[in-house]
């Protein structure tokens, strides 16, 4: 299936502007926590660092020889990793709490994961509350230097040095807090999973492209389907008229030419009407909503340059849109492989397993389609916009296959 024409949704489409994901997340996003509450579960986490420093320094001292046997192994193991697993309990809690992540539920991560979460979590708690402590530190020399100051005995050259020396130290040791707050909200979520504001995000960025992508592919739809009307329908209607203006003129003095004339008008709008027809069937098939999709995927293999078979295996109604990126991922698809795979034959096959629509196409041609051709790209911007997916293997000297899974729910 090589690029010719891109596959877009009908219908008038508003591009998403920044004002809309704003509502967007400011409808389905928690607000993010206060720096109060966000400060206080930092120091939280500085003292949970410790409790896991000395869980792993008493338990793992008690159970060295229980661990180091083979025998007793497993057990000593067990008792290890139970403890570890109530510890990432209190940092996921402490996560939830203070910083409102909420992790899914159903997300359980390994034992070795978690231990490496810990080791981790021990050793950025524990430089954290050194950090602190030096903020701390540095507050109390503030208070001294400025004391000093006001009674005036600092001299300015040693009041300029020790507030340059205060205000480089002090923009380590916020930048230093800064990142240990990233990365202990790191390898949570990779010891968790994302949270759920963070999939929200994701999802509203996966949409608003999508929706991008989809504006996109109506314009270049619009642009091709004006494209077919000027350069083919009206160039059609143009010879029509011409051919009936003579007919009309030969009319009296030659009564045989204005017959042929005539005849060759007939025929003309005879083709006028069929490339109409193809033009509004590529536009959005009739036949789709009054027949279903098999009766229209039957009326682009009667149109296909190419023999086409089809495999219709859908017991139960699809939903309408559905219906209509699977008929137009088809007709794009085996239209760009007659003009461009050089293929003898394509075949499809759509079926349905669960609530997941599988549309597959295949030809037989020499292969080598870009899957990032505006073609194809459209084709996915359709695909994508109904939570699809769509793959496309298409090695040098063929076969090509490309692949559509719809979710139906």
């Amino acid at each position: 299936m090589h690029e010719d024409s891109p596959g877009t949704t009908a219908g008038p489409t508003r591009r998403p502007g920044a004002a809309d994901r704003e509502a967007a997340r400011g409808e389905d996003t928690p607000r993010p926590p206060s720096w109060p509450r966000r400060g206080t579960g930092v120091l939280l986490g500085c003292g949970t660092a410790l409790i896991g420093l000395a869980y792993f320094l008493v338990v793992g001292t008690a159970l060295g020889a229980f661990l180091l046997w083979p025998r007793t192994r497993p057990d000593a193991l067990g008792v290890l990793r139970g403890g570890a697993r109530r510890l990432a309990d209190l940092e996921r809690a402490r996560r939830s709490v203070f910083f409102g992540d909420l992790f899914p539920e159903h997300y359980k991560a390994s034992d070795p994961k978690i231990l490496r979460f810990l080791a981790v979590r021990c050793y950025a708690g524990l430089l954290s509350a050194v950090v602190l402590t030096l903020l701390g530190f540095g507050a109390v020399l503030a208070v001294l230097l400025g004391r000093g100051a006001v009674r005036g005995s600092l001299d300015w050259t040693e009041l300029l040095t020790q507030v340059l020396l205060g205000g480089v130290l002090l923009f380590l040791d916020v930048q230093g807090l800064f990142s240990l707050t990233a990365l202990d909200a790191r390898i949570a979520r990779e010891c968790f999973g994302p949270s759920e504001r963070e999939l929200l995000r994701r999802r509203i960025d996966e949409l608003a492209t999508s929706r991008a992508a989809v504006v996109q592919a109506v314009d270049t739809e619009r642009r091709r389907i004006e494209r077919d009307l000027h350069d083919g329908v009206q160039q059609r209607l143009v010879a029509l008229a011409m051919l009936l203006g003579r007919a009309r003129r030969s009319r009296d003095r030659d009564p045989a030419l204005a017959d042929n004339l005539t005849a060759q008008a007939h025929e003309e709008a005879q083709g006028v009407l069929t490339e109409l027809r193809e033009v509004a069937w590529r536009v959005y098939p009739s036949a789709l909503d009054s027949l279903g999709l098999e009766e229209a995927l039957g009326g682009v293999a009667e149109r296909c340059a190419l023999p086409l078979r089809i495999d219709f295996s859908v017991p139960v109604p699809l939903p309408q849109p559905v219906e209509t990126a699977a008929y137009f991922v088809v007709s794009e698809a085996v239209t760009n492989a007659a003009k461009h795979s050089g293929a003898t034959a394509v075949r499809v096959r759509v079926t349905r397993l669960g609530p997941v629509l599988t549309v597959r196409i295949e030809d037989d041609g020499r292969g080598g389609a870009d899957p990032t051709g505006t073609g194809l790209t459209g084709l996915r911007s359709r695909v994508t916009a109904l939570d699809g997916l769509l793959r496309v293997d298409s090695p040098l000297g063929g076969p090509t296959l490309l692949t559509a899974e719809l979710p139906c729910a």
